[in-house]
């Protein structure tokens, strides 16, 4: 492994990314997030954080001193799921396990979210097939892509959109998830209301199709993330809640820009979490997805900070939303947009990827000192290795990392 010289670095000491920060009930000393990134290293079955790996990771990545940790996805209940290899947070020995994760990071005097997910359509058909877990979305057989189709007809488990009954479930697995988590000594909880996962199937028309209170207008097709905003924080407390869109996402064959009506939904949802908060119960932030992929050239003008398919901004988000942004995506290959998102003095910004390699980010990014390249073939492989191994500056120094 050796450092990354590809993109341009520079120091952040000077500007807002270490002036602290207060969300919800936690005041943060500096802005950089550790955004929620799948790593695939539960213990298969029974979907506890790895026992011998899990709390190393997260430990490493909390040393400096009031970061913001959010984690891994948390499987809301064992059919929300359908990845062998993600954690659960709906068994006591989930629980038990992400108490000792949680712990550690607490005592680097940092402070831990934890995300929660239902998958939808986007589960392993065979996985849920295997286990007689039914495959659901918002809406009957739109499935995201034919390998999709013909794995449902394979294991005789074709799509099945939520009934209004399954979907009051669904918003029950959500809260009894929020209150473990809390339960196990998180700071707070992020729903995952991004990337095309079960939310965002229910707000996007291309995979809802819907002709009830839950399908069709804008207001109806946000109904269903708004309910478990609602029903999330009167269990846990709106401070301790925060939630994450993609606007422009195609990951799961979502709509992205393609659909030019789709950001009015986002729009509508943000607006509506606005209203809340002036009522007094508002969220402690809102986690936006940047639009940027992973295979665009990287561009030095901002103007060029583009996405999926080459247009969109998350900007529109501060004309509705008062409260705190945090901006996650792509970050480290453009630090002058990172170094202008932080001007508004609300926002902070994550890092996955980078993070992922860099056990101290923080400091370097402070320091204007080279991260480490990651190894995008271990992102998800059941091992030590790509996990805990990546060192810190000066391990890697004293290893003549060039």
């Amino acid at each position: 492994m050796e450092f990354e010289h590809d993109y341009e670095i520079v120091s952040f000491a000077d500007t807002n990314m270490f002036k602290p920060i207060t969300i919800g009930n936690i005041t943060l000393k500096h802005r950089v997030v550790m955004p929620p990134m799948a790593r695939m290293r539960a213990s298969f079955n029974e979907y506890v954080p790895n026992k011998n790996w899990a709390a190393i990771y997260y430990e490493q990545r909390s040393k400096r001193e009031g970061s913001m940790i959010i984690t891994e996805a948390a499987t809301i209940a064992a059919e929300a799921g359908g990845y062998d290899h993600a954690p659960g947070i709906w068994s006591e020995a989930q629980i038990s396990e992400w108490k000792n994760i949680i712990q550690k990071i607490h005592n680097n005097k940092s402070y831990v979210w934890m995300q929660l997910i239902s998958l939808g359509r986007q589960a392993g058909i065979s996985s849920l097939s295997r286990d007689g877990l039914p495959y659901v979305s918002a809406s009957d057989k739109l499935y995201m892509s034919e390998r999709a189709k013909n794995d449902a007809l394979k294991y005789k488990n074709t799509q099945h959109g939520l009934t209004i009954d399954e979907i009051k479930k669904y918003t029950g697995y959500f809260v009894t998830a929020a209150e473990n988590a809390i339960n196990a000594g998180a700071d707070g909880v992020e729903i995952h209301a991004a990337h095309g996962y079960l939310l965002g199937q229910f707000q996007d028309p291309i995979s809802n199709e819907r002709t009830d209170k839950y399908g069709g207008s804008i207001e109806n097709r946000s109904r269903f993330t708004l309910e478990v905003v609602d029903a999330v924080t009167k269990a846990v407390g709106a401070k301790r809640v925060g939630i994450r869109f993609s606007p422009y996402n195609t990951y799961g064959t979502m709509s992205g820009s393609k659909d030019p009506t789709l950001l009015s939904t986002f729009c509508y949802i943000i607006g509506e979490l606005e209203k809340r908060s002036r009522e007094g119960n508002g969220l402690a932030y809102i986690h936006m997805t940047e639009p940027l992929k992973d295979d665009n050239p990287v561009k030095k003008d901002e103007s060029q900070y583009f996405s999926d398919d080459g247009e969109g901004s998350n900007d529109f988000v501060y004309s509705i939303w008062k409260g705190p942004i945090i901006r996650t995506g792509e970050l480290v290959t453009n630090p002058r947009l990172s170094m202008k998102l932080l001007e508004d003095d609300r926002t902070l910004t994550g890092y996955g990827r980078y993070f992922l390699s860099t056990p101290d980010l923080v400091d370097r990014l402070e320091k204007g000192i080279p991260l480490n390249k990651f190894r995008h073939d271990l992102f998800y492989a059941v091992t030590a290795e790509g996990y805990i191994d990546y060192p810190t500056y000066e391990e890697a120094i004293a290893l003549n990392w060039k």
